[in-house]
């Protein structure tokens, strides 16, 4: 072989080599899938969208307490809303279409307006009712662990709205950690003149009391739960008298669920038009904190 040949044979092979590994690391490369863009964030759930949300902190990752409330709009102009009067609260709760979350799901609006317009009187009073026995339901215990300001703000609202001066939250004795953080929750309440005589500056006097239930299944029944509440056995009275005319020890009174009142302030400060396009219409219109549970 020439002396030439044999010195530039060496040369040829890695030049050949070094274009052959380039072509082939072009070649995978080109093969190789592209990362996928990040998937943006969802904000709209079918017709709702992230800003309909009324429990902005169902799932506790931020402040229960009166500071976490108000930073996410809690006691917003509510001696705006309180001041309005009985007849507008009422016709705002009716217009929203908004049905009793406990299970029943009659009008709400339409159930509030029962209670009598003029006193004789007698006080009046709101119940809430917090029992939630019923097996594998746990919404109720989510609101009051996360959100007790909408709860609190709720009940004065809808007791403002019916002539009620106090209320009343029945809730489950085994909701050991729910029941202080509520307590907590309304002496903070109090404190910051929210509750009591004057609440939030509105010239309109509102209390609120928490009581303990004992475990029995049937005082999630609303007479039932009233018996149990004036210190008796809990068991069902007979019907009529109703408790929006004999009620709480004898007095006219509403019995109605934690959620129920606890959207209540957001619907008047929204507008009702607002919660009614939400869901079907004329059939179960808003948006509804639901438990899942699988076996």
């Amino acid at each position: 072989m020439l002396p030439y040949v044999r010195t530039a044979l060496p040369g040829l092979r890695s030049g050949l080599l070094r274009a052959f590994q380039s072509a082939n690391f072009s070649a995978q490369a080109a093969a190789a899938p592209q990362a996928a863009p990040p998937v943006p964030e969802r904000t709209v759930f079918g017709g709702l969208k992230d800003e309909d949300r009324i429990f902005t902190n169902i799932y506790g990752r931020h402040d229960p307490f009166i500071k976490g409330a108000e930073q996410r709009g809690d006691y917003y102009r509510t001696k705006d809303i309180l001041n309005k009067g009985r007849d507008w609260l009422i016709d705002q709760i009716k217009k929203s279409g908004l049905r009793g979350r406990g299970g029943a799901g009659f009008n709400t609006g339409l159930k509030y307006s029962f209670m009598p317009k003029v006193s004789d009187g007698r006080p009046a009073y709101i119940v809430v009712n917090a029992d939630e026995s019923e097996p594998g339901t746990c919404k109720d215990r989510e609101i009051i662990r996360n959100e007790p300001h909408k709860l609190i703000e709720g009940t004065m609202v809808a007791g403002t709205a019916m002539g009620a001066r106090a209320g009343y939250i029945y809730i489950r004795g085994e909701y050991v950690q729910e029941r202080l953080i509520l307590q907590k929750a309304i002496e903070e309440a109090y404190a910051a003149g929210k509750l009591g005589r004057n609440a939030c500056g509105s010239d309109i006097d509102f209390d609120l009391f928490v009581h303990y239930g004992a475990g029995a299944y049937i005082c999630g029944e609303e007479t039932a739960l009233l018996e149990s509440l004036e210190g008796k056995q809990g068991k069902p009275r007979l019907k009529p008298p109703f408790p929006a005319n004999v009620g709480l020890y004898g007095c006219p009174t509403t019995v109605t669920n934690v959620e129920t009142v606890a959207v209540c302030p957001t619907i008047l400060r929204r507008g009702p038009s607002w919660f009614a396009s939400l869901g079907r219409k004329g059939n179960s219109v808003g948006a509804h904190v639901c438990t899942c549970m699988c076996e």
